[in-house]
């Protein structure tokens, strides 16, 4: 029997209370109230809600209002194909793909998504989708939605379709739909069942026969599985050494097999059966080609295996900056926390964390003090960028020659600083300068957005920017420093 506080909300519903008829959808699809759960019953009142919303609208004149974004937001939270056969399913059709194809990532949008795709293409919906397509025929015989041409101009399987697209995005990305999308796509793939019980038969019994057909197949994790364990690479490399040859060329095959599909542990283990002695199919240079692979996909010792090797062959590498590819692959590995990364890093990018300790941390201080009130002091714009390069020198414990000379836009990589200078001092080398710290990074960028809005022959020449240094230095020592107790540099 209906509670009073429902028998009251129902009431109120009825009366074209539209707060009540949206508790009472609430309830309906809840079961709130001690209501039996009908999600059909709860479209039925957010379309009455929504097109009092859209009548009273009308009235005022007005051309949208946050209450029907509440209502469709409620919508979004109804399984659509439970509606199917409800009266308000024409208004839910239309209200989930207005949703599902608006612009943004909102919460509802994401929601329309997957309703569309659990109805559209879960095979536990077959029944309805085969009642879908006459539905479909039918609807496009009355008059169909102004505001959705594009669906209308769709059969059954374009919107299946589009579905399977909407089900790809939801996949790869991080809402809470994530994980069901990922669990529909694996049910969606061929051969699922078989898969799926010979794997988990593998796993809880580690029956090797399951994990061969599994692997045949064309499990990508049941290949790697197989060739690591052929291989012995999950072991003590003192197994891996005294494995057969006859065990490794199979072991390469399945791991090929689990490459080709972009597993990245499939690489690497690749990387590394190629440089095993015993290995008739030994090749170093197929190994460092695996291993580059691996790292491309992320495999962080991989990653690190790429950057040690590419610094011991810097002498020889084609490049502008040597050792820049290098530390950026060490990097990545020393990201992912690879331990052995730190050391190496050291060796190829300087490290200044700290300002206070560099010899330009008084003038920077003054330096961001003139930026900061640039309009009082009426700055001209060669100035203005002066000290922006003092406020970079002192972050990055730069000489004075890389200071005024060093272009500060295309100072900053992703993972450190290149200061080339050679081309007005060609006997200085270049230096690679790691960024850490928040605050380097807001100088760099701050700095970037100062000097792309500015001519390029601005600062002159070596003479100029020298004679320019002395008076901007002299101007800021005697303006701002006896203001500067207890001011850092951003």
């Amino acid at each position: 029997m209906a509670s009073r506080e429902f028998l009251k909300i129902l009431s109120s519903a009825r009366l074209g209370d539209v707060s009540a008829q949206q508790k009472l959808a609430q309830a309906y699809l809840t079961g709130a109230f001690k209501t039996p759960i009908q999600p059909a019953n709860a479209l039925i009142w957010l379309e009455k809600s929504y097109f009092s919303i859209t009548n009273q609208l009308l009235e005022s004149q007005t051309s949208s209002a946050p209450e029907i974004l509440n209502v469709l937001s409620q919508v979004a939270n109804i399984p659509l194909a439970s509606t199917f056969n409800s009266p308000a399913f024409e208004f839910g059709w239309n209200s989930f793909w207005g949703l599902a194809e608006a612009t943004g990532d909102s919460e509802p949008k994401l929601a329309a998504k997957w309703q569309l795709v659990n109805l559209l293409i879960n095979p536990s919906n077959l029944e309805i989708q085969s009642k879908l397509s006459d539905w479909l025929i039918n609807r496009a015989k009355r008059e169909p939605s102004p505001t959705l041409e594009k669906i209308n101009n769709l059969d059954l399987g374009g919107l299946q379709k589009l579905a399977k697209q909407y089900l790809q995005e939801l996949a790869e990305g991080e809402s809470s739909f994530g994980p069901s999308a990922k669990e529909l796509l694996i049910k969606l793939q061929p051969k699922n069942e078989a898969l799926s019980s010979l794997w988990q038969v593998w796993l809880n019994e580690q029956n090797e026969d399951a994990l061969i057909q599994a692997a045949e197949l064309g499990l990508t994790v049941a290949k790697l599985t197989l060739g690591l364990r052929l291989a012995q690479l999950d072991e003590r490399i003192e197994a891996a050494e005294t494995k057969s040859n006859a065990s490794l060329k199979k072991a390469a095959y399945w791991l090929e097999l689990a490459a080709k599909d972009g597993d990245r542990d499939a690489w690497y283990a690749l990387g590394e059966i190629y440089r095993r002695p015993q290995f008739s199919g030994y090749n170093a240079a197929e190994s460092d080609r695996a291993i580059d692979r691996a790292a491309d996909l992320g495999h962080p010792q991989a990653q690190l295996r790429k950057g040690a090797n590419l610094w011991r062959k810097r002498e020889k590498n084609e490049e502008k900056v040597r050792g820049l590819q290098a530390s950026y692959w060490v990097w990545q590995a020393h990201q992912q926390g690879v331990p052995e990364a730190k050391e190496l890093l050291s060796k190829i990018l300087e490290s200044c964390p700290n300002p206070k300790l560099n010899e330009w941390f008084e003038l920077a201080q003054c330096a961001q003090e003139a930026i900061n009130h640039h309009a009082e002091h009426k700055l001209n714009e060669d100035w203005f960028l002066l000290c922006y390069r003092l406020i970079i020198a002192n972050q990055f414990n730069f000489s004075k020659a890389e200071l005024l000379l060093s272009e500060v836009g295309q100072l900053q990589h992703e993972h450190c600083v290149v200061v080339d200078i050679r081309w007005e001092l060609p006997k200085i080398l270049p230096r690679l300068i790691q960024i850490e710290t928040i605050q380097q990074r807001r100088a760099l960028l701050a700095a970037g957005k100062a000097f792309a809005g500015s001519e390029i022959d601005l600062e002159g020449n070596l003479r100029q920017r020298r004679y320019r240094f002395d008076r901007v230095t002299k101007w800021l020592t005697n303006t701002f420093s006896k203001n500067q107790v207890g001011v850092e540099v951003d």
